[in-house]
């Protein structure tokens, strides 16, 4: 039996994308496609919306009225429609994938919570390549230590509207934790000016916005005499589109509680 797919920000650019996804599987099937209050594309079908053929799903303005149809959600919005979801998906009992990124400390909260009742996969990035990089770059900062000054550097397109990208934070949040440090403590987001010698504890993190960047990651870690670099670019959305469906298929037999996609990937 395929898993049933509800998308929320189905007409978006990564919606369509996540249509395209679930079209190319067998395991998995588009049940429910949702969109903002006021869209002009409310009850066009979801598959000629995303250039597909007919699939006979009407996108829809409300998660709610859906929500029976499906056995998991995909949500790639915004951070107080995705605590809204996250809501509804814990009161009705249902799995939701969430790769929204700029949730603040208390909304994550909300997802530990809610994940003591229902399964959630949150990632920043769910590029099967991103989270190979992770595994990497926490092998290599054991391996440096503290003999390195390590940045990330990101780029993305310039409609992005969060800096640094949720995929450098999780990233930086490897390496730190890898060195035994906290990154809220040890963070730099911001060079200018007279700044003195740079303190090795520090990360730091360097925007990038313009044109039509989809997103390019590079971590260094910098010594004496020696420069390591890895890096990952993604070329277009449907690596992302992918990886969620795949958590997708996979968190709809897994039991409560909060997973991430080196968990669907078996890199834990």
């Amino acid at each position: 039996m395929p898993t049933r797919i509800g998308i929320c920000g189905a007409a978006g650019r990564m919606g369509r994308a996540l249509i395209h996804a679930v079209d190319a599987r067998e395991d998995v099937v588009l049940a429910a496609a949702i969109e903002r209050v006021g869209s002009t594309l409310i009850g066009a079908d979801a598959g000629e919306m995303a250039a597909l053929s007919p699939m006979n799903v009407k996108i829809n303005a409300s998660l709610a009225s859906q929500i029976d149809l499906v056995d998991v959600v995909i949500d790639f919005t915004a951070p107080a429609a995705t605590i809204d979801n996250v809501a509804l998906c814990r009161q009705e009992g249902k799995g939701i994938v969430i790769g929204t990124t700029g949730l603040n400390d208390q909304q994550k909260q909300f997802l530990i919570e809610a994940s003591q009742e229902i399964p959630i996969v949150y990632s920043g990035n769910y590029s099967v390549g991103v989270n190979v990089s992770l595994k990497l770059l926490e092998l290599a900062a054991k391996a440096f230590g503290d003999t390195v000054d390590i940045d990330v550097l990101e780029a993305h397109h310039r409609y992005k509207v969060d800096a640094p990208s949720g995929t450098a934070l999780m990233m930086g949040e490897a390496v730190a934790k890898a060195l035994g440090r906290d990154l809220k403590e040890v963070a730099c987001y911001a060079r200018e000016g007279h700044t003195g010698p740079r303190d090795r504890q520090t990360i730091g993190f360097q925007t990038i916005r313009g044109g039509d960047i989809v997103g390019d990651h590079t971590v260094y870690f910098m010594g004496d005499g020696e420069r390591v670099e890895i890096r990952h670019v993604a070329t277009n959305r449907m690596n992302f589109a992918n990886g969620a469906v795949r958590a997708a298929a996979w968190i709809g037999t897994r039991r409560a509680g909060l997973y991430d996609m080196r968990d669907v990937l078996g890199l834990k």
